[in-house]
């Protein structure tokens, strides 16, 4: 059959979906002058970052004690002109998809956030160290810290959270997000940039570890695959609609392991110290030093 036989119904799609009701809350409309986060763009930062925080593992592999201080120099040159067009993108899009054309006053914001950003590359390496130092203590099978940063999927996305999470504290719109799905994409690890996660935490194996926005997490806290840490209801307001930003995941104090499958939900406390078996559900309060485990059925 000829492609000319099908011409009405193309154009009849074509004109459903050009229909203003049809594509309503879906559209994002382009306005000159106003860029777009660009994906390949944040990838190009988030390999930049690692480059920097961790030298030789990711970026240029010929780097030394003689030319680390080189390559460190190029790659935040390259680093802050990035990340302020995507900073500035962020910025223009704003958090509910109308943007009106960039100002020169928010192309210096995003210039003095990038900078800021790069200020606190220290601490985020500082931090990182403690992470990949976990994950080495915790795990029999690896034999270098080396390994872990080069290998282990938790070190990834891990990074990426506290990247995303600095530049939401900055201020930056949909950015973070951005970032932190795209390690959920590669690791199978999802951490909402809005999460609070201290030092020297690691995650075991990880696929399917879930980590909702209002979740704090203390110190040496360790989780396995397939954890949820999620909300357990979603309070609505009049109008029927899940109010947002209010605090509806659980809190871990320091020195927790939950192991792996468990499902940790609301705004609930596990106290320090304490280890939440696999493959439960725990909707109360868990005490310092418990030890929560599936019952026995008995026979």
């Amino acid at each position: 059959m000829s492609p000319l036989n099908f011409t009405h119904i193309l154009t009849q799609a074509v004109d459903e979906l050009s229909e203003s009701e049809s594509y309503k809350g879906l559209f994002h409309q382009h306005t000159d002058g106003n860029p777009l986060p660009s994906a390949q763009a944040l990838r190009d930062i988030i390999e930049l970052a690692r480059a920097i925080i961790f030298p030789g593992y990711f970026g240029n592999s010929t780097v030394n004690s003689r030319t680390v201080t080189y390559h460190i120099g190029v790659n935040v040159e390259r680093l802050f002109d990035l990340l302020t067009d995507q900073i500035l993108a962020g910025l223009c899009f704003g958090s509910d998809g109308e943007c009106s054309s960039c100002t020169e006053v928010q192309r210096e914001e995003a210039a003095q956030i990038a900078a800021k950003f790069i200020s606190h590359l220290p601490q985020l390496r500082r931090i990182l160290a403690t992470d990949v130092e976990a994950a080495y203590n915790g795990d029999p099978a690896a034999h270098s810290f080396g390994e872990v940063i080069s290998c282990y999927p938790a070190i990834r996305a891990i990074s990426n959270y506290r990247i995303a999470h600095e530049l939401l504290v900055l201020g930056v719109p949909l950015i973070p997000r951005i970032i932190t799905e795209m390690a959920h994409s590669e690791t199978g690890i999802d951490i909402h940039p809005g999460a609070q996660i201290g030092s020297h935490f690691t995650i075991d194996h990880g696929t399917g570890v879930v980590i909702g926005e209002t979740c704090i997490i203390g110190n040496n806290v360790k989780l396995y695959q397939g954890v949820t840490l999620g909300a357990k209801s979603f309070p609505l307001d009049e109008d029927g609609k899940p109010i947002k930003g209010i605090p509806r995941h659980p809190i871990l104090e320091d020195d927790v392991i939950v192991y792996s499958n468990a499902t940790i939900l609301g705004r609930i406390t596990v106290g320090k110290g304490a280890t939440v078996g696999g493959n439960i559900w725990v909707t109360e309060n868990v005490q310092a030093g418990a030890r929560i485990v599936q019952t026995k059925a008995k026979r």
